[in-house]
């Protein structure tokens, strides 16, 4: 007797909405994470403890591509990566679907257009409680409904900002946020972004997704199981998941299986899961698993002017999106610009060289945005395995474009009225929205997974996490990640459920 109707690995923000969608089903679900559940503790509000002394970051390590250790900030926990992040629910843009010539090349498209997806999108806006707003982005794409809650209030000093930016020609927006402020303010005056989330004043895949699944009766949640592979027959269906439980192995069945443990690492379990007859690993007939991983260009940028204090406490409630679609030297993008959570001394001094009493004097003055640009697809930026260790071989692109637009941005935010403005990249440390080692597409020879996320070589297997993006574009992923979710889970249920 097999152990469940579906099996899901990882209860991330693909794994744990994708098992919402099918709980109601009555089927029988088990989700399977490596993690625990998060619990209150005093290092949850505490920036030193978080950022100085790295307390809530996995004690791993893995090689870059010159096979040096780096510790690479992924999170293991029941929520994943969800659980630490700025709660930005951003749709990508309609353009984001096509190829799209960039700085540094021309992106791929989607085997989908943005119509296609827009109703799921719609759907997860409304399961997150996504507090946003329409008509203020001129890249918005079309929406088929309107956002059921009223955007995060700016702060005073933000709400200046806001002036300021649309003086010097340019459309600040408001982020659309899955956040219940009382609540999280109610646990302390910090921001969320990268601060722990176990006060549930975060709309994260645990508080929303998961908590929707486990109210059926249905839908079990293993922790501390890891994947080490999966099991493929001699028909090519995958026929078990080797999982490793307090030191116990032991193989768990299910007619289906649902691989959600995020870019880098579903790619490791492929990988690791090669045979005698695929050496290449399982879904790998391509020999696409593990390639053109992408993770966004990112950089800081603190705005500040020497006699003007920020007494903000979040101030995340922010975008520009004016050099989304344009801007290049011939009218090329360059990304995304967001307001970052709220900068404190404790987090500047850990995160930069700077002396602990000139990053307080900067921080208190600061305001704290963060410039995103598209990373393109490249298969020589590529997850492997070697002797069990994750190699991840980043090969950053596009970054003349992302110079491009901290260039813009800084040059901007002085005529806005803020005469120092200091910037600094984000390195492989940071988990930038990893993405894209087991794409989708139309041909099982140049792709992985299906649009639904079905593997083409494994007809009950599926993919369901950013692994399967084509694209990076240079937006947060986490509401696309979700709206694939609730997508393949319907395809699932018609497909799979119905017969």
């Amino acid at each position: 007797m097999s152990d469940a109707d579906v099996i899901i690995i990882g209860s991330g923000m693909g794994g744990a909405t994708l098992a919402a969608q099918l709980a109601p089903t009555g089927r029988r679900i088990l989700i399977v994470e490596k993690g625990e559940r998060l619990k209150p503790s005093p290092a949850d509000r505490d920036p030193e403890a978080i950022f100085g002394k790295a307390h809530f970051r996995p004690k791993e390590e893995w090689l870059d591509g010159d096979n040096q250790l780096f510790n690479p900030g992924n999170y293991y926990n029941v929520g994943g990566n969800s659980k630490f992040y700025g709660a930005v629910l951003l749709r990508y843009r309609r353009e984001d679907f096509s190829p799209l010539r960039h700085m540094g090349g021309t992106t791929p498209g989607w085997p989908i257009a943005y119509d296609s997806l827009e109703p799921w999108y719609q759907q997860a806006e409304h399961l997150f409680k996504v507090r946003g707003t329409l008509g203020e982005d001129p890249t918005e794409p079309p929406h088929s409904g309107t956002y059921d809650h009223r955007p995060v209030p700016d702060e005073p000093v933000i709400a200046d900002l806001r002036r300021r930016l649309g003086s010097v020609g340019l459309h600040p927006a408001s982020l659309p946020l899955g956040v219940d402020i009382d609540t999280w303010l109610a646990h302390g005056k910090t921001t969320w972004d990268a601060f722990p989330d176990t006060c549930g004043g975060k709309k994260d895949a645990e508080t929303v997704s998961l908590a929707a699944a486990l109210r059926h009766p249905n839908v079990s949640l293993a922790t501390g199981c890891e994947v080490t592979r999966l099991l493929a027959g001699g028909g090519g269906k995958i026929t078990g998941v080797e999982v490793v439980n307090q030191g116990e192995t032991k193989i768990l069945s299910a007619p289906l299986v649902a691989l959600s443990a995020g870019a880098v690492r579903s790619a490791a379990i492929l990988l690791s899961s090669a045979d005698e007859n695929r050496p290449l690993g399982l879904a790998n007939r391509s020999d696409q698993v593990g390639r053109n991983f992408m993770n966004h260009n990112c950089s800081a940028v603190l705005a500040l002017h020497p006699f003007r204090r920020n007494p903000s406490i979040y101030q995340k409630t922010l975008l520009v999106n004016d050099f989304y679609l344009t801007g290049g030297p011939n009218g090329e993008p360059l990304g995304n610009i967001q307001l970052l959570g709220k900068i404190t001394g404790p987090i500047l001094a850990a995160s930069s060289p700077l002396p602990r009493p000139l990053a307080h004097w900067i921080a208190k003055r600061s305001i704290d945005l963060y410039a995103m640009s598209e990373d393109l697809p490249n298969p020589q930026s590529r997850v492997t395995v070697r002797n069990g260790r994750i190699m991840l071989d980043w090969k950053r692109s596009n970054w003349e474009a992302h110079l491009a637009l901290v260039d813009r941005l800084k040059s901007l935010i002085r005529k806005a009225g803020y005469p120092v403005v200091l910037s600094r990249p984000f390195d492989r440390r940071t988990p930038s929205h990893q993405c894209g080692t087991a794409r989708m597409g139309l041909d099982p020879m140049t792709s992985v997974v299906d649009s639904f996320g079905r593997s083409h070589d494994h007809r009950n297997l599926f993919i369901v996490d950013a692994s399967i993006l084509p694209t990076s574009a240079a937006v947060n992923p986490a509401l696309t990640i979700a709206a694939l979710a609730l997508r393949s889970g319907q395809h699932i249920i018609e497909t799979e459920f119905s017969q």
